[in-house]
């Protein structure tokens, strides 16, 4: 019989990522949209909250590699996968970095115009 916490994936410890991971998982604009997203809602939201301009499963990559490389951590609330930013501890280990990045999606829409 599967328990709660086998529905939730694996997380990083904070202590073990680098700045490589995440600037990594960070270079794809899909993935600064989630990370923005988050960090504008300042609460957990589930993977069909957020609008993203690709497939459900292209999603679910994405928000994958995120908390692959310990940007977000997932778990599940009924049958909704919840995701929240790890928002003080990414702050703790890389201070200023998310505020940076948020303010990069409206830099970036602007060069598309």
């Amino acid at each position: 019989m599967a328990t709660a916490r086998d529905r939730v994936p694996p997380h990083p410890d904070i202590g073990t990522i680098t700045l490589q991971q995440v600037l990594e998982a960070l270079v794809d604009p899909v993935r600064r949209l989630i990370v923005s997203e988050l960090y504008a809602a300042r609460r957990d939201l589930s993977c069909g909250t957020i609008e993203l301009p690709v497939s459900k499963s292209t999603a679910t990559h994405h928000f994958n590699v995120l908390r692959e490389a310990g940007l977000i951590r997932q778990y599940y609330a009924g049958t909704s996968r919840m995701n929240g930013l790890r928002r003080d501890e990414i702050d703790e280990a890389f201070p200023g970095l998310l505020q940076a990045l948020v303010a990069r999606p409206a830099l970036d829409n602007a060069a598309r115009t």
